[in-house]
């Protein structure tokens, strides 16, 4: 492109960037746009690279925002990047390097202006720079420009879901859905939800929405397959041996221009590195569907994309589609079953196991039938395990997964007959072998405790313990580490009430003599972890209630620990939830007098056994079955929006947004 740009600073001086964003029109047929996309360059691969690039044609783009109303070079560069995409299909059949790639630079050109022109207007001001009628007045703007707008939506979207992908095709690939994740970022500058965005209209009616499924569908398939970008230089355009014709003698004499620089240190020098350890276009395509399926419903719209996400069906499935439902696709659920279990490292993909398990009935279905779930819920269970290192939002969405999944009783029963052997991440006790349900149950419980301790956060705790109370009628054969466990947590709560209990009395006799200074609320204090407590003799109850003699090693710790459980025998909060406690442990302990002292280990295990076959059921108290449901909250999207495009903003491949502009969520939450 011209002469050779020896640095980075040497990008606002070069003379197509400068045409480019200068005060003349180009037009659309003029040689011009092939020399300014005849460059050759590894693609920047991560955020800082962008940035760097951003920083040193920040005058160019400055420019072009400000001249570009006049002279429609935007609209221009759109108009050639959608002719020549007309020939991609065919290109990628006929191995047509130079169409492709050519198509590519025209796309990352307009991905890099868009974001900066997003960034710093709104939609509507964004409308007037798609369209330019040379002898027209202001009075030319509007219709056309939103056509041009519609018309690169369309062709991105087609180009995600018809160009096959190939070594040849996985930067323009990238590059469309990256383009169509910045055309949404308008979201990112803006502290309130978007409810009636020009973009949005345009994806959710008119050309764009017949390919709902087939998008949402394409997605999905880069996100289970992913696939690694191919080595650096695949896509460039390579010499043909037949000598290409003129169109390639014009390219090959600029392509080590202006953007030979991006082949030399600095932008794009850790690219391989990053390359070999993810697929750019499963985690973009990942992010895109996030963002698709959290925009917001319009008023005469429900969001299609996600009503395709909430109904799409197993290839195995022959039942029939309903017709209420014009998006609806099939997918082959055991390679999305096997993506998900590999891909829970990241928060993207675990909040797509949230949305389908939350919203598709049929994936739901399909893997709670799963013979192999360990292998989704031990991804899951070691990010609670490793919560200190976790954002709290992926946490809760682990925690909301399998709380979805203790609705199941099939799920609660089976997940005790899986064996595991050698938890390695588990650190606080070796785990040689023990059950999947008592290993969720120890993760689960440590997870309460790290609460307890930390961040003190209601929202956690109660999905805890509705996890827990889901699974207690089920729970059978508890690792005697896990039933010690549920009844240390016990312990926990009991001197943390006896403490809060104290501190209210101090503080009441304190106040006494002075009305000046205002009490503390040790009441609700002493509320919320009366509730708690509550809830753990509820949990405790329900096993003793539904599965006893299943569960000796729960007896033993009870009756180890009897001591724990005098003081709420006449509390009036519990009294209720006591008596069948207070009756498993008086019945026990009497049987254990009975049979002498100092008793090993194995004979009071033994000893239970028998007892719990001799324990007449009709003595236990019947309560109600602990059922909690996941339910979201209203407005689910006051949450979900800032979360997703957190995620865009921190793990989108190639893309930075300056942080001082950002407006939907403050740093630290992103």
């Amino acid at each position: 492109m011209g002469a050779n740009s020896s640095s980075i600073s040497e990008l606002p001086e070069n003379e197509y960037l400068q045409k480019l964003s200068g005060s003349e029109p180009i037009s659309e047929n003029d040689p011009f746009w092939n020399q300014l996309l005849s460059f050759s360059f590894t693609t920047p691969t991560n955020s800082a690279d962008l940035k760097l690039l951003e920083e040193a044609t920040v005058s160019v783009c400055k420019s072009l925002v400000e001249k570009n109303p006049r002279t429609g070079n935007l609209g221009s560069l759109i108009k050639v990047f959608l002719s020549r995409t007309k020939e991609l299909k065919i290109s990628a059949e006929c191995q047509n390097h130079l169409f492709i790639w050519q198509a590519h630079n025209a796309l990352f050109i307009i991905c890099c202006l868009l974001k900066v022109f997003i960034s710093r207007m709104s939609e509507e001001e964004l409308q007037l720079h798609f369209t330019y009628e040379e002898k027209a007045g202001p009075s030319s703007y509007g219709a056309e420009c939103e056509d041009l707008i519609e018309e690169l939506l369309f062709c991105l979207i087609q180009l995600i879901v018809e160009i096959p992908l190939l070594d040849i095709t996985y930067s323009i690939s990238l590059e469309a859905v990256t383009t169509l994740i910045v055309f949404l970022s308008c979201q990112l500058f803006h502290k309130e939800i978007l409810r009636d965005s020009i973009i949005h209209r345009y994806l959710m009616h008119g050309r764009c929405l017949p390919y709902t499924s087939r998008l949402v569908k394409t997605l999905l398939y880069n996100f289970i397959r992913q696939e690694r970008s191919p080595p650096p230089g695949t896509h460039v355009f390579q010499q043909q041996t037949d000598g290409g014709g003129l169109l390639y003698g014009i390219a090959s004499g600029v392509a080590t221009g202006l953007w030979t620089v991006f082949t030399l240190g600095g932008v794009g020098s850790k690219a391989s590195v990053q390359l070999e350890q993810c697929s750019p276009l499963a985690s973009q395509s990942l992010l895109l569907l996030l963002v698709l399926a959290n925009l917001t419903d319009t008023p005469d719209t429900p969001n299609p994309y996600r009503q395709a996400i909430m109904s799409f069906k197993n290839t195995q499935d022959n039942t029939a589609f309903s017709s209420s439902n014009p998006h609806a696709f099939q997918i082959n659920f055991n390679s999305l079953y096997t993506a998900l279990c590999e891909q829970q490292k990241s928060d993207q993909a675990t909040l797509l196991l949230y949305m389908l398990l939350h919203q598709n009935s049929n994936v739901r279905t399909y893997v709670l039938a799963r013979t192999d779930i360990e292998n989704l819920v031990l991804p899951i269970l070691e990010i609670l395990y490793h919560v200190e290192e976790r954002n709290s939002h992926h946490v809760y969405m682990a925690l909301i997964i399998l709380l979805i999944l203790t609705e199941d009783d099939g799920f609660n029963q089976s997940i005790h007959e899986v064996i595991l052997k050698n938890i390695t991440w588990y650190a606080e006790r070796v785990l040689t072998e023990i059950s999947l349900g008592s290993l969720l149950i120890l993760v689960v419980i440590r997870t309460i405790q790290y609460n307890m301790t930390r961040t003190r956060d209601k929202y956690l705790h109660t999905n805890c313990l509705a996890a827990l109370a889901n699974m207690s009628a089920q729970f059978r054969s508890l690792h005697q580490y896990a039933a010690q466990r549920i009844i240390s947590l016990f312990s926990l709560l009991s001197k943390k009430h006896n403490k809060v209990l104290e501190q209210a009395t101090q503080s009441l006799r304190g106040s006494l003599g002075s009305n000046d200074s205002p009490l503390p609320d040790y009441a609700q204090d002493l509320n919320v972890i009366e509730e708690v407590i509550r809830m753990m003799l509820e949990i405790i109850n329900s096993c003793l209630s539904n599965s006893l003699h299943h569960n000796p090693n729960l007896v033993y710790a009870l009756l180890y620990k009897r001591d724990l459980f005098e003081q709420f025998r006449t509390h009036p909060s519990f009294q209720d939830i006591m008596q069948n406690i207070d009756l498993v442990i008086s019945f026990f302990s009497s049987r254990l007098e009975q049979a002498g002292a100092e008793l090993s280990v194995e004979r009071v295990l033994e000893i239970i056994k028998q007892g719990a076959v001799a324990l007449p059921k009709d003595r236990l108290r019947k309560f109600p079955e602990l059922k909690f449901k996941y339910v979201e909250e209203e407005q689910p999207e006051e949450f979900f929006i800032p979360y997703v495009w957190s995620l865009v903003y921190n793990s989108a491949v190639a893309l930075y947004w300056n942080p001082r502009d950002i407006q939907l969520f403050t740093m630290d939450s992103g």
